[in-house]
């Protein structure tokens, strides 16, 4: 079995961290902290970069659920869970980072959720409310479906902005594809739930699917963007 330590002192992870800081590390040497050791005849970094290469890159591996990390060789429950719990991290150190930071653009929507719902393998739907500074002030989780499809009613979309006396909300939903386009049941939803919106009195700000990169197309698509809510 083939150490962290088993390099010089001056490719360690650890040492560069110490050195350098964290920002100096590579993808690899990152995931090579939480992994430890690696196997015989590859060391724990090129381990590492075994994984980023058969799964497309972080945003992929994030995605994955604790026993898939266990079909790689070398990679124990003990070793998944610390993957596991990284990613969760980089999810979660997001999701405080958005407090401060007015939801007033698709672009800002997308950078504080993008990860966190780009990573999933089932779409899910989220409702964000926000206050009159269009600053962030919950995030509620109102519908978790299959891998291409997800449903929830106006009334449920509307409960948590009603419930926290919002001024207004964005609802977000992810597409497992990764293609953000809008399907004809999305526009549906869209437009009954500006209805609703309208009747109730409370702003909705935009709705936003989030996709992943792909040269020539968007991440994520923008109802207000396109001009669909006003």
């Amino acid at each position: 079995m083939s150490l962290l330590n088993d390099s010089p002192d001056s490719d360690l992870p650890r040492e560069k961290i110490y050195k350098y800081g964290a920002a100096s590390l590579s993808n690899a040497e990152l995931m090579a902290i939480f992994l430890t050791s690696g196997l015989v005849g590859r060391n724990v970094i090129q381990v590492a970069g075994d994984l980023l290469e058969k799964y497309g890159g972080l945003q992929e591996l994030g995605r994955l659920p604790v026993s898939e990390y266990m079909n790689n060789k070398g990679i124990g429950l003990a070793k998944a869970c610390k993957l596991a719990a990284a990613f969760e991290l980089g999810s979660r150190l997001s999701r405080e980072q958005i407090r401060s930071v007015p939801l007033d653009t698709p672009e800002r929507i997308y950078e504080h959720f993008g990860h966190q719902l780009g990573n999933l393998p089932n779409e899910n739907a989220l409702v964000v409310t926000v206050n009159s500074r269009l600053e962030h002030t919950s995030t509620t989780t109102i519908s978790v479906g299959t891998v291409n499809e997800t449903s929830a009613h106006p009334r449920e979309i509307m409960r948590p902005v009603v419930t926290r006396n919002a001024y207004g909300f964005i609802l977000i939903h992810n597409h497992p594809s990764g293609d953000p386009t809008p399907s004809t049941a999305d526009d549906r939803m869209t437009a009954k739930l500006i209805q609703a919106a309208e009747l109730m009195q409370i702003k909705i700000l935009d709705h936003i699917i989030i996709g992943r990169p792909s040269p020539g197309r968007s991440a994520f698509f923008s109802y207000r963007a396109a001009g669909v809510i006003p």
